[in-house]
């Protein structure tokens, strides 16, 4: 690397982000996610675990032959058959990579059973024999922050002789501290031969709310790979957000003078698309790309922003690709409006798939006095959760409710076929379900349902939220309407479809975690 302060990012949101319980993405999903992390300026897109399972080789395969600028790197374990099926994925991408791991740690080492010397062996032969394939090889001593600092040390200088181009530091379970995240990253490269040859990144989990401290920390200590994920997506917590280190590395330039070739602009697209193809739903106070992120309630902060904005915004809406202009649509709105409206929101949207959502936007607003950025945005939500395509789909829906009982009369499309039931329960919702159920029976257990309004008002759209678990499996399913049991009903059935589909992936009754279980 040449340019000692260019930071390069490596985003893991269909990789590690993908392993958040619940957040698993179809084919289409993915490569739709990689074409914008592309066209973003993500310098690396960890695509995938293609020896998981036959849909994470197929998509990782794909993204790689689509991917026009970033390198395409897949995730394998410290084993030949997982290095050679990764190469298999990425080695039709302009730029492949190679990155293969094993836990380090006293804790991780009694997993496969290896004492030091076996296991630094084990490092020898696993990355030369993925040198031996391709030229970008990244390897990883999973759990590297409760390491012994001597054996870390050991086992890193190995990997570098075997080859590895780019050394990455895990902070698996988010354990560490910002300084001592530096002083790790600063030890290496002061102890290990060979270190300034190669890259060190730095990967870092949020268990106790310090990941992006500790990534930048960590950068600021002579680590120029930042591993991050969109909305923080990630197993547990989560892991560094991409959208806070690109915009703290933009803001606070001043004292840390780091490139990453970012375009801020997309972040805000991305971010809601991400959002909507996982089924998890960005917090309202999360930094960056959360709804409140730009608001200003206080009276004196009102004051405050109409006379200088920058009293109390550090950044622009623009820069991350918010439309400042406030434009409200209604039903007298036309067409070019709603396309312009959902460009400005980050959504491109073909000319089909236009006339489809302008249907759905022309009913809403004629529910509704204005329809605001964020009723469009849950619309966009609702038009991806549930498709002409969906194997289930909701038709139609009476529900009768009151004080003598509550039941529910429901249509639905099963693989082509039209069902209809009646059915009764606690409560509307509960009611809804249970016909949901009659219709297409399962052993899913509801885990969480949750309902907000996106806009104010008595007319305002509810988003509903279901997280739903099957033999291990986790799926979770959102919808917007103006009636929230049905949008009950569609996150309900969303969570179902969703279910359907990683059954799918991972064959009947295997055990849809046995190979991800160690992946850091």
């Amino acid at each position: 690397m040449t340019d000692k302060n260019r930071v390069v990012i490596f985003d893991t949101t269909l990789r590690d982000g993908e392993q958040s319980p619940g957040a698993t993405m179809t084919h289409a999903e993915k490569l739709e996610i990689a074409q914008m992390l592309d066209e973003m300026g993500v310098d690396i897109i960890e695509a995938g675990f293609p020896i998981a399972s036959e849909g994470d080789f197929a998509a990782v395969s794909e993204i790689a032959k689509q991917a026009k600028n970033a390198v395409i790197c897949g995730l394998a374990r410290a084993q030949l058959p997982d290095i050679d099926r990764c190469w298999e994925a990425v080695k039709h991408a302009r730029q492949p990579r190679i990155h293969t791991f094993i836990g380090t740690s006293p804790l991780h080492r009694a997993i496969p059973n290896l004492d030091m010397d076996q296991m630094a062996e084990r490092i020898h032969q696993t990355v030369t024999h993925a040198r031996n394939l391709c030229d970008n090889v990244q390897w990883s001593p999973m759990d590297a922050t409760r390491t012994e600092h001597d054996y870390l040390c050991r086992v890193v200088e190995i990997a570098i002789k075997a080859g590895a181009t780019t050394i990455n530091i895990p902070d698996t379970v988010g354990y560490t501290a910002p300084r001592e995240s530096a002083a790790l990253i600063q030890m290496l490269l002061e102890r290990v031969p060979g270190a300034d040859d190669i890259i060190f990144a730095t990967h870092c989990h949020n268990d106790l709310g310090m990941a992006t401290a500790n990534s930048l920390a960590a950068v600021e200590a002579g680590a120029r790979q930042i591993e991050c994920t969109i909305n923080g997506l990630g197993e547990r917590a989560g892991n560094t957000a991409l959208e806070e280190v690109v915009m703290a590395l933009k803001v606070r330039h001043d004292i840390m003078p780091y490139d990453t070739g970012i375009d801020t602009t997309k972040i805000m697209g991305i971010s809601r698309r991400v959002s909507q193809v996982s089924g998890f739903a960005v917090q309202f106070n999360k930094a960056i790309v959360g709804k409140n992120a730009f608001l200003h309630e206080s009276g004196i902060h009102q004051d405050g922003v109409l006379k200088n904005v920058e009293t109390f915004e550090i950044m622009r809406p623009a820069d991350i690709g918010l439309n400042e202009a406030n434009i409200v649509l209604g039903k007298h709105s036309g067409r070019a409006a709603l396309r312009s409206k959902l460009h400005d929101l980050g959504y491109e949207v073909g000319d089909n798939q236009l006339k489809d959502v302008f249907v759905r936007f022309k009913a809403l607003a004629d529910r509704k006095k204005e329809v605001y950025d964020d009723d469009l945005v849950a619309l966009m939500q609702d038009s991806a959760a549930n498709t002409e395509n969906d194997y289930l789909q909701v038709k139609h829906l009476r529900v009768v409710c009151g004080s003598d009982g509550q039941s529910a009369d429901l249509t639905m499309i099963v693989g082509g076929e039209e069902k209809t039931v009646h059915a009764t329960g606690d409560g509307p919702v509960d009611a809804c379900f249970n016909a949901v159920k009659a219709i297409w029976p399962h052993q899913a257990v509801l885990q969480l349902y949750q309902v907000h309004a996106v806009t104010e008002g008595t007319d305002a759209q509810a988003t509903v939220s279901v997280r739903m678990e099957e033999e291990g499996r986790i799926a979770t399913g959102q919808a917007a309407d103006t009636d929230t049991i049905l949008a009950s009903v569609k996150a309900y059935v969303g969570a179902l479809n969703r279910l359907k589909v990683r059954r799918e992936m991972v064959g009947e009754g295997a055990d849809a975690k046995q190979v991800s279980m160690y992946s850091h």
